[in-house]
């Protein structure tokens, strides 16, 4: 039976004074596997050395510095889900792939990793938090947002392997494929109407 869609959500840049939200919604597990949303920001074997503690306390640090590394979704005062955005600059991690090298020399807003609470996936959140990261980003300047969300040969993905989303919610909140260099990998894009 399909899940009620999320109705009431409202989306907050992550910043320190909503540090203990992000806790309650990663949990003790960092979301997966001690990650923090630490994966594109660090080096891998920094990322690997940082699993769990490490990497909780690297992202702190960022909000310390007062970096807003993504934004929150809330229903109610409950935190549901997370999207990573920031400008592509910020994620090390993407240099180093070589299926999402840059498509052109054009600045762009990455969004990278997304998180929804097991309560609350299959409802439409991500495709709300994908909208929301594009107003976000235009806010601050950004002309283009750009994704690397799967898009699964067939059939559906267990939820922990689709953290970078998914294809079909880009496609609902306005992005198109630009590049694919992998046959499950496309790049996709929003461009920022001024």
């Amino acid at each position: 039976m399909p899940k009620a869609p999320a109705s009431s959500l409202e989306i907050h840049p992550l910043t320190k004074d909503r540090w203990q939200d992000f806790e309650i919604l990663f949990g003790k597990r960092g979301a997966c596997g001690g990650c923090w949303c630490m994966f594109w920001r660090l080096s891998r074997p920094e990322f690997e050395r940082g699993k769990g503690e490490g990497n909780r306390r690297a992202m702190k640090a960022l909000l310390a510095q007062g970096e807003v590394t993504g934004l929150l979704a809330y229903e109610g005062d409950v935190p549901v889900g997370w999207c990573s955005i920031a400008p592509r600059g910020q994620f090390s991690g993407l240099q180093r792939s070589r299926i999402l090298q840059p498509v052109d020399e054009q600045p762009v807003w990455s969004l990278t990793c997304f998180f929804v609470a097991k309560s609350h996936r299959h409802r439409g959140i991500s495709v709300k938090l994908l909208r929301a990261a594009c107003d976000y980003a235009k806010k601050n300047g950004g002309k283009i947002v750009e994704g690397y969300p799967i898009e699964p040969k067939k059939g559906s993905m267990a939820d922990p392997f689709v953290w970078t989303g998914l294809a079909s919610a880009f496609k609902q909140a306005g992005f198109e494929e630009c590049a694919r260099r992998s046959e499950t990998r496309p790049i996709m894009r929003r461009m920022l109407k001024i």
